[in-house]
């Protein structure tokens, strides 16, 4: 009987720690900032290595539309993967409207790419939000996801130098502090 009560103790102390394991590795997941960002030296503009943006895509806006990705290179760039129904999207949409507004005659431009709604659905949400970047229909953009994988989270945002190279990625809700430093160390 007493081997069964500590083999029925141990299994609560194994499942706690399963647990807890679970738990930290979920709260890493979270992060808000790729792990090579984290790693960047301090005042640095990119991280260490950075890759190189793949802006080879088209895409249509809410209009309809062309718009080709590579007609924004030489350009500080936020590309945003977004979505009409994402609260921390709701809040960063805002940030970036505004930082637009400071910063695009200094060449920054802001890219929202919709991941699943409808053209008609984003022009009222531009309109709502008086947003004064492009904002793009992503929902058949498989190729365009890929080749800034992996985006597990909405909102993922990339920043992107005026020479191509991604300077960080925030997968999540980033604040708008964030990046206005990250935008103007590029310049």
């Amino acid at each position: 009987m007493i081997g069964t009560m500590t083999g029925m103790r141990r299994r609560p102390r194994s499942a706690s720690a399963l647990i807890l394991t679970l738990l930290c590795t979920a709260l890493a997941a979270g992060t808000t900032t790729s792990p090579a960002a984290q790693s960047a030296p301090v005042g640095s503009a990119c991280d260490a290595h950075p890759k190189t943006a793949n802006l080879n895509f088209t895409l249509k806006d809410m209009s309809g539309a062309n718009v080709s990705l590579s007609s924004f290179a030489g350009k500080v760039l936020i590309l945003d993967f977004w979505a009409t129904w994402c609260s921390p999207c709701k809040e960063e949409i805002p940030e970036f409207i505004a930082l637009q507004k400071r910063y695009g005659t200094r060449g920054l431009q802001v890219i929202g790419v919709s991941v699943d709604d409808s053209p008609a659905k984003m022009r009222a949400y531009a309109a709502e939000l008086q947003v004064n970047y492009p904002l793009l229909d992503g929902r058949k953009a498989d190729d365009l996801m890929k080749a800034f994988a992996p985006i597990t989270k909405i909102p993922t945002a990339f920043v992107i130098g005026p020479d191509g190279a991604i300077c960080r990625k925030h997968s999540g809700f980033a604040s708008p502090e964030t990046f206005e430093r990250e935008v103007t160390a590029l310049f």
